[in-house]
């Protein structure tokens, strides 16, 4: 297959079209495929209908998988579930339901499992059933962001570390919303301020809603550095938002982009979106 390559943004962003993910992917295709990943840390993929199975064959070939922390509604498997039907049932879950509680921090921008220790390299989210309105996904270049600082912030963040957790980006929303076990099931974590792509070489900021202070500054002093550095990353000149259609895939670098859901009818409109994630392969901060 010939696959064709369109850019979302002058900044970040591609479109390939020519891939058939509903049949084995070969290494030819999948090369081009990473290297596109590598270049642009956002790709498209329309006119995708895959399932689960054939959506976990492709994200293999990124890397090993990660398993999805329990209280996210598809817990324990290698999904990561973003929707508003009861996986057993289909039935609309109710608005009060603690699983749309917990779903609610996706309006967040954050980058996927920064609370593990060794955080995520990407994600790969399939649009299966798409509300006609609202349920977007919005993508900031922190790549871009980081080259936009000035050259005196760049050198204060440089060795900077940030303490990160899901405990800290739930309680946003509601800080009952994780029951003790499930917060003890990933404990806080380190990472690093600045990441640099280990193929290419550009630096990235490493902000998200995990990430509650830096570590050994005051707690208000280093809170006030993050929601700095997250309005610079955020800003609309970094930014692309995506509508969703069924059948889309988009995969994304969580080094070096952040995403946020927008808001839909919950109860209008069903939607069901299927993320699978890939592991990285070393923590960002080293004993």
């Amino acid at each position: 297959m010939t696959l064709t390559f369109r850019k979302l943004h002058p900044l970040f962003g591609v479109e390939i079209g020519g891939a058939d993910l509903t049949r084995p992917v070969d290494a030819v295709v999948f090369g081009e495929i990473r290297a596109a990943f590598e270049e642009h840390s956002v790709v498209l993929l329309r006119d995708q209908p895959i399932d689960d199975a054939q959506q976990v064959a492709f994200t293999r070939l990124f890397g090993p998988l990660e398993t999805t922390v329990s209280a996210n509604p598809a817990g324990g498997t290698a999904f990561a579930r973003q929707s508003n039907l009861d996986i057993n049932t289909g039935v609309v879950i109710p608005p009060e339901d603690r699983r749309m509680i917990y779903q609610k921090a996706n309006y967040f921008w954050h980058t996927d499992s920064s609370f593990k220790k060794v955080p995520a390299l990407c994600s790969l989210l399939s649009g299966r059933l798409c509300p006609p309105e609202g349920g977007d996904t919005e993508f900031a270049s922190l790549r871009a962001a980081y080259a936009g600082l000035s050259e005196a912030m760049k050198q204060k963040i440089e060795t900077l570390v940030a303490e990160h957790s899901l405990a800290y980006s739930r309680s946003l929303v509601d800080p009952t919303v994780l029951t003790e076990a499930q917060k003890a099931e990933v404990p806080p974590v380190q990472q690093r301020l600045v990441r640099v792509n280990p193929i290419n070489g550009r630096k990235a900021l490493y902000v998200s809603s995990h990430a509650s202070h830096i570590v050994d500054q005051p707690f208000a002093e280093g809170r006030a550095l993050l929601d700095e550095l997250t309005a610079h990353a955020t800003q609309p000149a970094f930014c692309w938002s995506h509508q969703w259609r069924q059948g889309d895939l988009i995969i994304w670098d969580n080094r070096a982009v952040l995403h946020r859901a927008t808001p839909y009818d919950a109860v209008k409109y069903k939607r069901l979106m299927q993320r699978t994630t890939v592991a990285g392969d070393a923590p960002t901060v080293t004993p």
